[in-house]
């Protein structure tokens, strides 16, 4: 099947930007000019591949003017929830929830029920994941057995069922011998470590950020300290032991500082952020409004802003969604009780294409820490190039629109951009050449 995306702004970072058309035949790019003359329909309907008076015979045209259309967008720290927690998110409303936000591949991670912490629960997600059919699906293992961070997993096994990453994630390894190890141990598999960088002997018993609105509040703070002591920890392991590091979901402007250094040093660190913290405060609370509450907690403006510089300066090298849903149940409750975490899927675009109009970031910028960077550091294919596989996203810079979460593909509700008016909307995510998501307007 010949597929023709034309007119549409062509972004890959460092590689191509200009207004291009790209041809697509069998799930793969075959072609990119400015211009491909071809004949077609611009509907669902099929016809035949052959070259007539100089013109390609396509199955399918897609009008791309005035649109973007970029490397499909990775989310490299989602919360599917399958196997255990269905009735907070399953992997099949999981993957449509992210074709609607523009991603055509995420990444999961392993507090699941039971934890992937061996090859049987990787290949049960693989499996689902192929059997649901939308996005691509990558599995992030465990770094410790149970996520207690007492025993190693066995790497060399979830390597081989398909992990691509390793994670206790919302458990920090307090151990710092085991961390070492956890180090070497993935270097020998290529696997990189996301850590999830919280000292829970610092963070207490703390649910929100320390400071004057949880005072007023009179809720437990959590200090930026918290997090920052573990991340100065966890360079130190990872320029010890020369093994690639990740640091998950950055909230602090000391965190930024030290991932900043740790970079000049030449140290193989990578971090990422989320948009609720280039986006939110800690005012975002107020009221009690458990949809505001999460692990690292929204920070005060300084750090906000920390945030945003190192996503300009590249000390920040991803956005990633920490998408998170959990039922009414575990949200509509007492705020010390409440669950952490919201859903970011099918919000992160437009809230990230803020940066752009901001001037925070350039689009090529953006898109870079959406789509090449976090396939750089997991080792995925990921690109606008001839011989790659057609995973693509085409965005509409300008569509307005308000975000209602009962429109979500995601089971998930828990959301504080409910009522947001936003700009920037994915309309087209492709999938090997398979379009798995398109707006009803766009075609």
């Amino acid at each position: 099947m010949l597929m023709l995306i034309k007119g549409g702004r062509v972004i890959d970072p460092g590689n191509i930007d200009g207004i291009m058309d790209i041809l697509i035949d069998n799930g793969k790019i075959v072609e990119i000019k400015p211009q491909i003359a071809a004949e077609g329909s611009s509907g669902l309907q099929t016809g035949a591949s052959e070259t007539e008076r100089g013109k390609v015979s396509v199955d399918r045209i897609i009008d791309a003017g005035g649109k973007i259309v970029t490397p499909g967008l990775i989310d490299m720290h989602v919360h599917l929830r399958e196997p255990g927690y269905e009735y907070k998110e399953t992997i099949a409303t999981g993957c449509k929830s992210a074709a609607c936000g523009g991603f055509t591949a995420v990444c999961c991670m392993p507090n699941t029920n039971p934890v992937n912490d061996n090859r049987h629960v990787t290949e049960y997600i693989l499996k689902r994941a192929l059997e649901v059919d939308t996005v691509r699906v990558y599995p992030v293992a465990a770094i410790s057995r149970g996520l207690q961070g007492k025993e190693l997993c066995e790497y060399g096994d979830l390597k081989e069922a398909g992990a691509v990453a390793l994670s206790d994630d919302g458990n920090p390894v307090m151990d710092s011998q085991l961390m070492r190890r956890a180090l070497e141990y993935a270097k020998g598999f290529g696997l990189p470590v996301i850590s999830h960088c919280e000292d829970r002997d610092l963070a207490g018993g703390g649910v929100m950020n320390e400071g004057e609105i949880a005072t007023r509040m009179g809720l437990a703070g959590i200090p930026n300290a918290a997090e920052s002591v573990m991340v100065i920890r966890d360079i130190a392991l990872c320029e010890l032991t020369q093994s690639p590091l990740h640091i998950a979901h950055v909230s602090t402007a000391e965190s930024v500082r030290a991932i900043r250094d740790a970079k000049n040093r030449g140290v193989l660190v990578t971090a990422e952020t989320a948009p609720h913290y280039f986006t939110l405060t800690d005012e975002a609370v107020e009221d009690y409004n458990t949809n505001a509450k999460m692990n690292p907690p929204l920070r005060s403006r300084r750090d906000r802003e920390a945030v945003r510089q190192g996503l300009a300066d590249g000390t920040i090298d991803v956005i990633a969604t920490d998408h998170a849903p959990h039922a009414p149940i575990e949200k509509e409750i007492e705020f010390d009780l409440a669950a952490n975490g919201i859903i970011g899927l099918e919000t992160s675009l437009p809230l990230s294409l803020k940066l752009v109009d901001d001037g925070v970031l350039a689009l090529t910028d953006l898109i870079a820490k959406m789509s090449n960077n976090p396939a750089r550091i997991l080792g995925l294919e990921s690109g606008l190039q001839v011989g790659y596989s057609a995973d693509i996203t085409i965005i509409d810079p300008e569509r307005s629109y308000r975000i209602e979460a009962d429109s979500f593909q995601s089971l998930g509700r828990n959301t504080p951009f409910e009522g947001w008016d936003v700009k920037g909307r994915a309309v087209l995510t492709m999938v090997g050449g398979k379009v798995v998501f398109h707006d009803e307007h766009f075609v």
